[in-house]
């Protein structure tokens, strides 16, 4: 495979870079396998240290960081300021409280009895375009101060932000092995799940990506968390208030370009005629985007990250006006040099429409109008997918009572679905399985020891006193 940077605002090519030869490969993960056995060893203040000195690099230099994300996958330069800020703030949030996590745990039915946290070895990150730090930072986080140690497959069109960060680690003090940067085929990748040095193996992208990655770690029994993307709704209850939810929704959808994992991608309003009346705000704010060059703050629509993205969309379009779905806004390419499409709004799709189970991956909004508050929870848990949801109330606790029965990982109230370091991600269904952030993401690969404590000369099994 191709580890390219093409600049998705105007097409051109500006970088291309090697994959490792299988020697080399086999150097980096004998080095990961060495590193570990230091690292792990080290103090949570020495590692602490290390992982705090990433998080000041990244912000002291900001504009370098960012400048990247947007060169390479399009990102709004405002947008990739702030995916540098969470980055940062994710590193700081696990080396903080790392000492807390790590800390032996009581077992307050058994006080003879407690669980150590401890590193499994070398855990294998495999990376999308789409947050190119932030997603790593959701690994290398919690995984570094837990002891373990990264080897690092990012996406093909992000090498430069991939070397970037292995640079930031570098820089940070992080020893050989510690954090490792790989630009390797599919073959390759295949053969590193299955290297008994990998003690695990975390993958974000698509479902078919996830599928295979998690069939082979599978054989090979290694610990597998998956993030597979989402088709979150947005449901708009009949006594939301109508301009902020459009405003959250529009953010919702647009962020990105559209492209997250957590985008708000079906809008679901409860009623007829408030159904009307969304939908006339919503195509307003969707018509009122400005595409240009995303290194101009001015530039309100970015590009899509590729070619190959923005022709699926176009194509997922097509299929479903043809499968009787109404274009509403946009559905164009953008006559300009780059990866733009037009922010489009579908309306008029019924079960049998293909978009009705599929995950729009950008600019593209499914747009629903039910009759009730039932028919839009069955609308909502209508999808192979279960990652996000958002519910839009001025009844807090019914919104509450609502969320109880939409089936997915996440449920935001009056918010689209965002993320912070404290706020555990993941899904449910088609939509993986395992969790980041807080400290549920801290604990997926680490070993939880149990160690049972007995006087000499006890019974060789059932409780014990001691003295």
């Amino acid at each position: 495979m191709a580890y390219q940077t093409i600049n998705p605002a105007t097409g051109e090519l500006l970088a291309s870079y090697p994959e490792l030869s299988d020697s080399d490969l086999e150097l980096a993960i004998a080095n990961a396998d060495q590193a570990y056995r230091d690292w792990r060893l080290r103090s949570i203040d020495e590692r602490a240290k290390i992982v705090f000195k990433a998080a000041d690099i990244l912000l002291e230099r900001k504009q370098e960081y960012a400048q990247y994300l947007t060169l390479e996958m399009g990102k709004l330069i405002g947008e990739a300021y702030a995916e540098v800020d969470i980055t940062a703030g994710i590193l700081q949030y696990y080396a903080k409280h790392a000492k807390a996590y790590l800390a032996p745990k009581a077992l307050a039915e058994s006080p003879n009895a407690k669980v150590l946290i401890e590193p499994i070895g070398v855990v294998l990150g495999i990376e999308p375009w789409n947050f190119p730090y932030y997603q790593v930072a959701r690994v290398a986080g919690p995984q570094l101060m837990a002891g373990n140690v990264l080897l690092l497959k990012h996406a093909e069109n992000v090498p430069q932000s991939a070397l970037a960060l292995a640079r930031l680690f570098e820089e940070a003090g992080a020893p050989t092995g510690v954090y490792t940067n790989l630009f390797v085929s599919i073959d390759q990748i295949g053969r590193v799940i299955e290297d008994q040095r990998v003690r695990g193996v975390t993958v974000t992208g698509s479902e078919r990506a996830g599928a295979a990655v998690a069939e082979r770690a599978g054989r090979a029994l290694k610990k597998v968390v998956a993030e597979m993307g989402g088709s979150d709704p947005l449901i708009v209850l009949a006594d939301a208030p109508l301009e902020a939810t459009l405003d959250s929704a529009l953010f919702g959808r647009m962020f990105n370009a559209g492209q997250c994992c957590v985008a708000s991608k079906r809008i679901i309003v409860v009623g007829q005629e408030r159904g009307q009346h969304f939908l006339a705000g919503f195509v307003k704010r969707m018509g009122s985007f400005t595409a240009g060059d995303p290194m101009n703050p001015s530039t309100t629509l970015a590009p899509l990250s590729s070619e190959k993205a923005l022709n699926l969309l176009l194509d997922q379009i097509d299929q479903a006006q043809k499968a009787g779905a109404k274009i509403v806004v946009g559905g164009n390419r953008i006559d300009r040099p780059g990866y733009f499409l037009e922010p489009t709004i579908l309306s008029g799709i019924n079960e049998n429409n293909p978009i009705y189970t599929q995950e729009l991956f950008g600019p593209v909004a499914a747009f629903y109008v039910v009759d009730n508050e039932a028919q839009a929870i069955e609308l909502a848990n209508a999808t192979p997918f279960g990652l996000g949801a958002s519910i839009f109330t001025a009844d807090i606790e019914h919104g509450q009572n609502l969320a109880a029965k939409i089936e997915t990982g996440m449920v935001f109230i009056n918010q689209p679905v965002w993320t912070g370091p404290e706020l555990p991600f993941g899904g449910i269904k088609n939509s993986g399985f395992g969790r980041e952030l807080s400290e549920r993401g801290f604990y997926e690969f680490v070993n939880e020891k149990l160690v049972n404590v007995a006087p000499p000369g006890a019974y060789p099994w059932g409780p014990v006193a001691l003295s």
